[in-house]
C-alpha cells in the first residue's frame, strides 16, 4: 500500500525535492520518525522544499516506475525489511540510475548485498538475519553489538565521506547488532564499492561508490546523531546531490 507523500516545508519561492525512503515504516523505530525532519532541516538550509514518499518493500514491484521520479532515494534502518528483494531491487535501481542514494544502518547492510550479488556475480552474499544457515553471511551479527552506542568514524582522505564532513572524523550514533563479516571484506578489492569510512578498530562503517553521481552507506545512522538545528553535515550533501538530480519528470525550479 502506497504511504502519502508528506511536504516538511513550506517556503513559497522554494524548489520542490523528492527523496524516496525505501523501507517498511513504523511508527517504533525512532529514525522513521526522524529522516523527515533531519531531511527538512538540511533542504531548508539549501532553500529546497523537501517532499518524502515511502516505498514499502512489500509494494516494490508495483512502485518501481515511481523510482525514477524522485531526485534521491534512502534505504532506511528497519531491517529485516518486510520484502528482502524489493529492498534489494530499489537499490539496485538507485546505483543503476545514477539516483543519489544513501542508506544507513539496514540501509548500509544491503547496499552492500546488493553490490556483492549483482556486481561482483556472488549471489550467494546474503544476511545473516534470513536464518543461521545462510551459505554466506556477508552481513553478519557483531561480536560486540552497537545498540544505543557512539563512537568514532575515520574517513579516507579524498573520499566523499571526509569531503562532506569537512574533516576526516566523526563521533557518530549506532543502532545495530550486524555489520560487514570481517571475513568477507576482501570480496570487495580492486571493485567500484570502496570501503571510506571504519571506527577506531578498523571495522567497515562506511562505504561509497566513486563512479556513481552520489552513492554513500553508512552503519552508523546520522538522522539520529545530532539533536542540534544545524544540518547533519552527511545528510546536507545527501540533499545537495538531489537538488542536483533531474528525474524523469519532476524538473526543480531554481532556488
Amino acid at each position: 500500500m502506497q504511504t502519502r507523500s508528506q511536504s516538511y516545508i513550506d517556503t513559497s519561492s522554494a524548489g520542490l525535492i523528492r527523496i524516496g525512503l525505501i523501507g517498511d515504516k513504523s511508527d517504533s523505530v525512532r529514525a522513521h520518525e526522524a529522516i523527515p525532519v533531519v531531511l527538512g532541516r538540511a533542504a531548508q538550509g539549501l532553500n529546497y522544499n523537501v517532499e518524502v514518499d515511502w516505498f514499502p518493500t512489500s509494494a516494490m514491484s508495483e512502485r518501481e516506475h515511481d523510482l525514477a521520479r524522485v531526485h534521491g532515494l534512502w534505504c532506511v534502518p528497519g531491517s529485516p525489511y518486510k520484502n528482502f528483494d524489493g529492498a534489494l531491487a530499489a537499490i539496485r535501481f538507485a546505483r543503476e540510475h545514477g539516483i543519489p542514494f544513501l542508506g544507513t544502518c539496514g540501509g548500509f547492510q544491503h547496499a552492500l548485498i546488493e553490490y556483492v550479488r549483482n556486481v561482483i556475480g556472488n549471489s550467494l552474499a546474503d544476511h545473516e538475519e534470513a536464518g543461521p544457515n545462510v551459505p554466506m553471511k556477508l552481513i553478519a551479527q557483531l561480536a560486540c553489538p552497537l545498540v544505543g552506542t557512539r563512537g568514532a568514524i575515520f574517513f579516507t582522505a579524498s573520499s566523499r565521506m571526509a569531503a562532506a564532513y569537512g574533516a576526516l572524523r566523526a563521533e557518530e550514533f549506532y543502532h545495530c547488532n550486524f555489520g560487514l563479516n570481517p571475513q568477507f571484506e576482501s570480496i570487495l578489492d580492486g571493485g567500484g564499492l570502496q570501503i571510506t569510512g571504519r571506527d577506531a578498530e578498523g571495522a567497515a562503517r562506511a562505504v561509497e561508490l566513486p563512479s556513481h553521481p552520489f552513492y554513500l552507506a553508512t552503519l552508523f545512522q546520522p538522522e539520529l546523531s545530532d539533536p542540534s538545528p544545524a544540518p547533519h553535515p552527511l545528510i546536507r550533501a545527501f540533499v545537495e546531490a538531489a537538488s542536483a538530480h533531474k528525474p524523469t519528470g519532476l524538473p526543480i525550479p531554481p532556488p
